[in-house]
């Protein structure tokens, strides 16, 4: 039942991100969403429960749910006002992927959303829509033993559980992301797939991704109060941070190793690769 709330959770946070529920854009109804899913109602009442207190959605007895939050992106790259008026990071990462050679860098502080972009990515090479030939991931994440300052309970920041729901949900997607993408290569779809995940003690005050070396999205963590729903069902107030619905900054190197953009995605890259090979397990 938890994994089904989350699965329907998470998929209706990727739609509002990428553009496909707009912002002032209604979701279909609870029993379009329970056929679709292949759910109860419950279950899409819990789900939306969630994005209610992540502050995507509003929901009304009669009037359905409607979208108040989503995901924006700034961009002084020409190329990404194609995307729905705006960048968005589901086309953004799907273009990386169009490339023979694709290299992801991601710096997080758990894999969710990774994890639905890269199950896209891989339904479009099965469909045989893009051919890679050598797919390489780095993921750096916070060690598991960490103390993070958030999420925490409110009123107990010594309340072990939800740092015990963040782990289990970045060990869920992170198998997941483990298991399409051996799975490329088990049926040679991709020749060449590499993936390896790292822990630093680093505690992420941002998101960062690098696509190819060329490309870079940061976005600084918010800090807010929400409800949690925790795997037993009962629901605490929380601080956390909400990664999807953050400002990101997408950042373009071009011929000009001197501009904004190129000096900007050399300085992430090089900062990536210092705490990969020098802080990290």
């Amino acid at each position: 039942m938890n994994k089904e709330f989350e699965r329907v959770a998470g998929a209706l946070r990727n739609r509002i991100t990428d553009g496909t529920y707009s912002l002032g854009a209604s979701l279909p109804s609870q029993r379009d969403l329970a056929s679709e899913f292949g759910v109860s109602r419950d279950t899409v009442q819990r789900a939306l429960r969630n994005l209610v207190g992540e502050g995507w959605i509003q929901s009304r007895q009669g009037s359905g749910s409607r979208v108040i939050k989503n995901q924006r992106i700034q961009s002084t790259a020409p190329k990404a006002t194609r995307y729905y008026g705006g960048a968005t990071l589901g086309p953004l990462i799907s273009e990386a992927f169009e490339r023979s050679e694709v290299t992801l860098d991601v710096y997080t502080l758990t894999s969710e959303s990774l994890d639905a972009h890269i199950r896209l990515q891989v339904e479009r090479i099965r469909g045989g829509f893009i051919q890679p030939r050598h797919i390489t991931l780095r993921m750096l994440l916070p060690g598991e033993g960490e103390q993070l300052p958030y999420p925490r309970a409110r009123d107990d920041a010594s309340d072990p559980r939800p740092g015990q729901r963040l782990r289990a949900v970045t060990r869920r997607h992170t198998d997941s992301l483990r298991s399409q993408l051996k799975a490329l290569r088990t049926e040679m779809l991709v020749p060449s797939v590499d993936f390896e995940v790292r822990h630093t003690s680093l505690v992420p005050a941002f998101k960062l991704y690098l696509l190819n070396g060329t490309e870079a999205l940061h976005g600084m963590y918010e800090v807010i109060p929400r409800p949690m729903e925790l795997d037993s069902g009962e629901v605490i107030d929380s601080l956390d941070v909400l990664g999807l619905g953050a400002t990101l900054t997408h950042h373009v190197k071009n011929e000009d190793r001197n501009s904004a953009g190129s000096v900007f995605v050399d300085s992430m890259q090089a900062w990536f690769n210092s705490v990969w090979d020098r802080l990290s397990e």
